[in-house]
This record gives C-alpha cells, sequence and structure tokens, in this order.
C-alpha cells in the first residue's frame, strides 16, 4: 500500500529536517515572490485536509498527513505555530493540553500559564513557552473524546520543514499533492519579536517547492497579514471567515488582496436563495470558495447524513472543501461512493 511507502516517507522527512532544532526560521533577507499555484484540479473541487486525516488520526502528525495523501487528498493543511526559538510547528492552536500529553510531564509544570486566547483567559501550557527540542518530547493526542482514542502519545509534533518534506517526496507524476498552511495568531507571535510570514516563505524556498511544482495556498483570519503577503509572494492567498459575516470583510474587499475565501459552511450552505448570496458575491468579485469544516461526526442540520451534506456542497459549486475526512470526500466527489465504508 502507499501508505506503508509514505510511512518510510516519513522517517526520510524527519532524518532531512533534524537541522530544525534550535534553529531560527525567520527571514533576514528579501523574500522573492514565488510561483502561483492552481487552486482546482481538473475543473473539480479540491479536497483539503483538514488538519490531514484528523477524523482518524491525532491531528497535525506527519502519520496524519501521510493518511491523507493515501487518501487521495489535493492538499494537506497544516496549522502553523511558533515555538520560543522560532521554529513553525503544526498545531492549530498555541496552548499545547487539548492535543498533547504535556499535561503528563512534571518538567513542564512551571510552563503552566494564564494567557488570552480570543478575548478570554485560559491556563494552559503554550507553544511559544517551549524550545523546538521540548516540543519534540511531548506526543500528540486525539482532542474529539468521541473519536478513536487509541493512536494516542505515538507520534510526534512536526515543523514545517518536516511536512514540506513529507509533500515534496510525496509528488510524482502520478500525483501532485498541494500544501495548504495556515498561519495562526500572527500577531500574537509577531509582539513575541517572531516573523511568521518571513519563516512561511523562507521554509518554502529552502524546501525548493516552487521548483517541485508542489501547489501552495496560504490562508488566515488576519487580513493584515494577507496583504502583507500579497506584497511578497504570488502563491494564491485565502481569507478566513468567521462564524458570521462582517462588512469589513466583504467578497469586494477581500478580492483587493487574496485570490479566494474560506467560509464557514454554513455561510455557503445557507446562502442558496438566502439574505446573504455569499457564494454569487465571491464569485462576482472573482474568488475561489473554499468552505470549512466538514465532519462525519458534526454535519450540518440540512443534511441527512455527512455524504449528502458533502453532495449538497458540491451541487452548490463550491471551488473545494476543508475536511476531517478526506477519503470519503474524494470518494463522494468522484462519483465513488460504493468505496465509502
Amino acid at each position: 500500500m502507499r501508505l506503508l511507502t509514505l510511512m518510510f516517507i516519513i522517517s526520510l522527512a524527519l532524518v532531512s529536517a533534524c537541522g530544525d532544532i534550535g534553529a531560527e526560521q525567520t527571514a533576514e533577507a528579501e523574500v522573492v515572490p514565488q510561483a502561483t499555484a492552481t487552486p482546482a484540479r481538473d475543473d473539480k473541487p479540491i479536497i483539503i485536509a483538514h488538519r490531514g486525516a484528523s477524523g482518524l488520526y491525532p491531528e497535525h502528525t506527519l502519520e496524519a498527513y501521510a493518511a491523507a495523501i493515501d487518501m487521495g487528498s489535493d492538499f494537506i493543511e497544516p496549522d502553523l505555530v511558533m515555538t520560543r526559538d522560532g521554529v513553525l510547528v503544526a498545531r492549530h492552536e498555541r496552548y499545547l493540553s487539548e492535543t498533547t500529553n504535556v499535561a503528563d510531564k512534571p518538567e513542564f509544570a512551571d510552563r503552566l500559564m494564564v494567557k488570552e486566547i480570543g478575548g478570554t483567559y485560559r491556563e494552559d501550557w503554550f507553544v511559544e513557552d517551549f524550545t523546538l527540542a521540548e516540543l519534540k518530547t511531548l506526543r500528540a493526542r486525539q482532542p474529539r473524546a468521541d473519536r478513536d482514542q487509541s493512536l494516542n502519545d505515538q507520534f510526534a509534533i512536526p515543523t514545517f520543514t518536516e511536512i514540506l518534506g513529507l509533500v515534496a517526496i510525496s509528488n510524482g507524476p502520478e500525483m501532485a499533492v498541494g500544501i495548504y498552511p495556515e498561519l495562526k495568531s500572527p500577531r500574537v507571535f509577531a509582539e513575541l519579536g517572531h516573523d511568521m510570514e518571513g519563516a512561511l516563505l523562507k521554509a518554502m524556498s529552502d524546501a525548493g517547492i516552487a521548483e517541485a511544482g508542489v501547489p501552495v495556498i496560504i490562508q488566515c483570519f488576519d487580513p493584515d497579514t494577507l496583504r502583507s503577503l500579497d506584497a511578497k509572494t504570488d502563491y494564491p492567498l485565502v481569507q478566513l471567515l468567521p462564524a458570521s459575516t462582517d462588512e469589513r470583510l466583504s467578497p469586494q474587499k477581500i478580492a483587493a488582496y487574496a485570490d479566494g475565501v474560506g467560509p464557514w459552511k454554513n455561510i455557503v450552505m445557507q446562502s442558496r436563495g438566502g439574505p446573504l448570496n455569499y457564494m454569487e458575491q465571491a464569485r462576482g468579485a472573482g474568488l475561489f470558495v473554499h468552505p470549512y469544516t466538514y465532519r462525519s461526526d458534526d454535519i450540518a442540520e440540512s443534511a441527512e447524513s455527512f455524504e449528502a451534506e458533502l453532495e449538497q456542497a458540491f451541487l452548490l459549486g463550491v471551488d473545494g472543501v476543508f475536511t476531517d475526512h478526506p477519503g470519503i470526500a474524494v470518494a463522494i466527489r468522484d462519483g465513488d461512493a460504493a468505496s465509502v465504508n
């Protein structure tokens, strides 16, 4: 199976990226714009593996990404945060308790802090207080209690460079999987003296992603970060939208600095005949649309099943979907529902 091959590839990626530990991933030189990647494949909506195959594996691990690639995903999606020593790593949040075994590590008991997260305060362990070497001693866990927990505490937290190595080696004549990174909390890391944008672009440049023809789309919730990236790179940019729309983030305004939009799925699903007509507005502004997040254990009220919800999205004409279950999404998109278990 391809998955076994990819497991071997993971070990190669880990070896090739060992120089990340203790190294800064900041960009001191001027960033050179990169080649634009195509945000669609053969006019079919793309399948974006949300945090990897996170419905089956602990999220944001090389194993989750490898499984997603094996399932035929068009893109894998790493959420990126930064360590104390300035290395980009994959975690959905800055805090670590829900997705790692950090609470079981007595040597890090003194790292328990109270910090602001999205306007509220949380007591937790935060990635910016750990060096990469320290973070590498932790192991990933499945954060959703109703999902399989049997793979907990087995897989390490990957660096962005390791993920790029996995993607680069996975690409070949019969496959062109892309990478769809999201910069998380860029303002927080900027206040800590880290240049997330520069680190992101430098890591991809160092990995030879453009030369290898690996498709890339960059996403963020922060419009100022995307505006800054728009002046530094030609990679497609996606403005993520929260659960509610804001006039400040109208499609017309987004189109001035981004190429696509990633709305909460209900914004899109309710737009057919609804007051928002968001799909029509986005398309009218020249934006492609990649809604999030399609999950078998969190389907919309308007759908009778996860498969039906995906079919609704594809019939609506979305350009891609973020999903925790890329294997099912690929099968539904390609009309191979019989292969869905």
